[in-house]
């Protein structure tokens, strides 16, 4: 059983590839859309709700769980691992080993919550990975509750990208790291703006982290989907299927998160 949880709808665009990739297995989604967004959270309320988060999860006995949030990843992945026995991954490390080999003249551009790019996070793995690599991060704190509003294609969200992403022009970037997994929705218009730039998705490469490590096979069962929220139930219902690129299939249920 996989868990999967995130500040909101972001967290299913890895959830669809977990779909795609692993048909097989059972997944478990928190999506804490009561309190969405983290991004623009301190580290201290991002780690307790990283905590509550992951203690729901494992009275599910999911036997892995994947942070699906660029923004928990950079602030809390570690604090997490240290306090739990099961194995618990985040988005970073598999983003930018893809954005390491994508990029042809070393110039990465960011993108990611308030809190992701003051952790610096990505900039740091990439360094590590290749010194070579230049990068320049920028906190787009409009996105998430763009996306989370269904606004994902417009003049709206164009001209908040246009706004945000421009600087990537002048530093020349050929690769762009959507460090949320919110923005994949938002790809169309960020692609509006920088056509010739590489996208790297980080919840569609989590995922596939998450089948190299668990070694899945087919084992020719369809798997199940329960989908938990911390707010009324009835606006991720209605939006949820942008996400997943799909009809949503699977129970939606509203849970008292602050009890865990």
């Amino acid at each position: 059983m996989i868990g999967v949880f995130d500040s909101g709808l972001g967290g299913l665009s890895a959830v669809k590839e977990i779909h795609r990739i692993m048909p097989w297995e059972d997944v478990i989604y928190f999506g804490d859309t009561g309190r969405v967004p983290y991004g623009t959270k301190s580290p201290e309320t991002i780690i307790r709700y990283a905590k509550q988060d992951v203690r729901f999860l494992l009275t599910n006995r999911v036997d892995i769980i994947l942070i699906a949030c660029g923004t928990v990843s950079s602030t809390a992945l570690e604090i997490l691992r240290g306090e739990n026995e099961i194995p618990i991954i985040g988005v970073v490390k598999a983003t930018a080993e893809k954005a390491s080999r994508l990029t042809e003249n070393k110039r990465v551009g960011i993108i990611g919550t308030t809190a992701t790019v003051k952790s610096n996070s990505y900039d740091k793995e990439l360094k590590a990975l290749n010194p070579d690599i230049k990068t320049m991060s920028v906190a787009c704190p409009l996105f998430v509750p763009l996306v989370e509003n269904g606004f994902i294609d417009g003049d709206i969200p164009y001209l908040t990208a246009k706004h945000y992403l421009e600087p990537f022009t002048e530093f020349g970037a050929d690769t762009l790291i959507l460090g949320c997994t919110h923005y994949p929705l938002l790809s169309g218009v960020i692609k509006r703006v920088l056509p010739n730039v590489k996208l790297v998705n980080s919840g569609a490469e989590s995922a596939v982290h998450l089948k190299n490590i668990l070694r899945s096979f087919d084992n020719g069962k369809k798997g199940r989907t329960h989908y938990f929220v911390s707010d009324t139930k009835d606006a991720f219902v209605r939006t949820a299927s942008i996400f997943l690129d799909n009809e949503l299939c699977g129970d939606v249920t509203e849970i008292n998160i602050e009890q865990y």
